[in-house]
């Protein structure tokens, strides 16, 4: 199989963090914390540590602020739920995955909350800024953005927007599932409120794990409730992080998988990483472009900029179609449809039809592409 579904989640993982989990279930399976016995101390130590280099990856101040969840969709309900009040109100992006609109849907449904969409433009970020400045009123309390499409790789200005919420006493919460691993995060500089990411897409981390990464003083409802270990007299959920958002057995082969993966990633550069599969898609834009009934969905301009991911549809054709061709063809695996990114597809013109979208990772080699483009042309 040539796997080009990265975006979804990456595949092969690197063997180190094979081996991670594999020791984890050996060696660490055991409650950190919950025991005075040595190997519950040990669990507990290796815990932190992952914390520890959670926070460095990422510019954190402090590695109790790392909180472990079980996926990125797992930590924006944390921030969605924990942070809104009855009466608020959102602003979140064009391009949103389903993980931050259904959530926020479903809390208007109920009258809790309101939101608004904020129109991006790919190749204008001040009229991207102009769109959430508009949509900012009085109850307006949070702002949710992606860092890049998963469906275009379209990357937004977060950076600005993130400065334009705090000017008006907005939270601002980044939505990295799509670019933890392949673009540069720091969040001590770049002053996000919380950021979310998926350890199993560019982290290179198992499934079943994921991070919610705090960055101011502020402390936020839980989504879940129970044991931690401390101050397990008091009925109430402990008033300090990670204790606070962390109830129940940690998922330890998870979390130790997660941070191999972290380590793998910056032995090979986020910078290097990047280069490479934006070389590869650069590659398979210019190799397509030219195709009949074949229309590509990139910002040329912007793509030195953009996640490396290319989004395309053939005229005539649904997207799962072609999807499923290229995998009888030549056992090439890509996503069609609308990749959980409704919003993002209406905002583009592509919701009746969808996509087929290539997703490249550090494993991806030109030859990958080759076939790839091969079996496109034997399509129709």
């Amino acid at each position: 199989m040539i796997y080009l579904d990265n975006s979804a989640t990456t595949y092969p993982k690197p063997q180190q963090v094979i081996r991670a989990v594999d020791n984890a279930l050996r060696e660490y399976g055991f409650n950190p914390g919950r025991g005075g016995y040595r190997e519950s101390l040990k669990t507990a130590q290796k815990v932190y540590a992952a914390r520890e280099t959670v926070k460095t990856f990422f510019g954190m101040s402090n590695a109790e602020s790392v909180i472990f969840t079980c996926g990125c969709t797992h930590a924006l309900n944390i921030v969605m739920k924990g942070v809104l009040k009855r009466g608020d109100h959102v602003i979140i992006s064009s391009l949103e995955h389903n993980a931050v609109v259904r959530p926020l849907h479903q809390l208007s449904e109920k009258g809790k909350i309101t939101y608004s969409i904020a129109k991006v433009v790919p190749d204008d970020d001040e009229m991207t800024l102009q769109h959430f400045r508009e949509a900012i009123n009085s109850r307006t309390r949070l702002m949710i953005c992606t860092h890049a499409s998963n469906v275009f790789g379209y990357r937004l200005p977060v950076e600005r927007i993130c400065a334009l919420a705090h000017s008006y006493h907005i939270l601002f919460c980044l939505d990295a599932a799509q670019t933890a691993g392949v673009l540069p995060i720091h969040l001590t500089h770049d002053g996000y409120d919380f950021v979310c990411c998926a350890g199993h897409k560019y982290l290179y981390g198992p499934m079943g794990i994921g991070l919610l990464l705090i960055g101011n003083d502020n402390l936020i409802d839980p989504l879940i409730d129970g044991g931690t270990g401390s101050v397990s007299s008091d009925l109430a959920m402990p008033s300090f992080y990670p204790d606070r958002m962390e109830a129940g057995t940690l998922n330890i082969p998870g979390i130790l998988g997660l941070e191999a993966g972290l380590r793998f990633v910056q032995r090979q550069g986020i910078g290097q990483i990047y280069e490479k599969e934006s070389r590869l898609i650069n590659v398979l834009e210019d190799r397509l472009k030219d195709y009949q009934h074949l229309k590509l969905y990139r910002n040329s301009n912007l793509a030195h900029q953009d996640a490396p991911v290319l989004s395309f549809a053939v005229e005539g054709s649904d997207s799962e179609s072609v999807a499923g061709f290229l995998y009888k063809e030549s056992a090439v695996a890509v996503r069609g449809g609308l990749h959980c990114a409704p919003i993002a597809h209406k905002s583009v013109g592509t919701l009746s039809s969808g996509t087929v979208r290539i997703a490249p990772s550090v494993f991806t080699t030109q030859m990958d592409i080759n076939i790839l483009v091969n079996s496109l042309r034997k399509f129709r």
